[in-house]
């Protein structure tokens, strides 16, 4: 199994028990993660995003369909599913991670691509009005 797969499985098992060590054998000290809301680097920055996701979200999770390599360059096409709380409906999204690894196969650069603005603002009300609105407008 190459590195990641590897870190696609780790990515699709993590959860709110994972240590910081295990985040460690995947990460770099000095990783670079970017997702529409925030950049970071450090493992420990990486590994307090994911931990705050556990705080905020209920059951928030990752389930894997494809991971494409080409050298040290991977992507991934993932599924996020979560609950707002604990008698929510389940929710999710699709997003793509492009990875980067380094020669010993850790992860160097981690960036998230996926529509905030469909997945996350549209679902807040007075926001998402305008948005749909604004959308409806320019769609062709």
């Amino acid at each position: 199994m190459n590195s990641a797969q590897k870190y696609a499985d780790f990515f699709e098992t993590i959860n709110s028990k994972t240590p910081l060590e295990e985040y460690k054998e995947f990460f770099d000290e000095n990783s670079y993660f970017e997702d529409p809301f925030q950049k970071v680097t450090g493992v420990v920055k990486i590994y307090n995003i994911f931990e705050d996701m556990y705080i905020k979200l209920f059951n928030p999770r990752f389930e894997i369909y494809e991971v494409v390599s080409n050298e040290n360059i991977s992507y991934i096409k993932w599924k996020f599913l979560y609950q707002v709380n604990e008698k929510s409906s389940v929710d999710s999204f699709i997003g793509i991670s492009r990875i980067e690894l380094s020669d010993d196969g850790k992860v160097m650069e981690h960036v998230d691509y996926w529509d905030a603005g469909s997945n996350i603002y549209e679902k807040i009300p007075l926001l998402g009005s305008i948005i749909r609105y604004i959308k409806s407008k320019i769609h062709v």
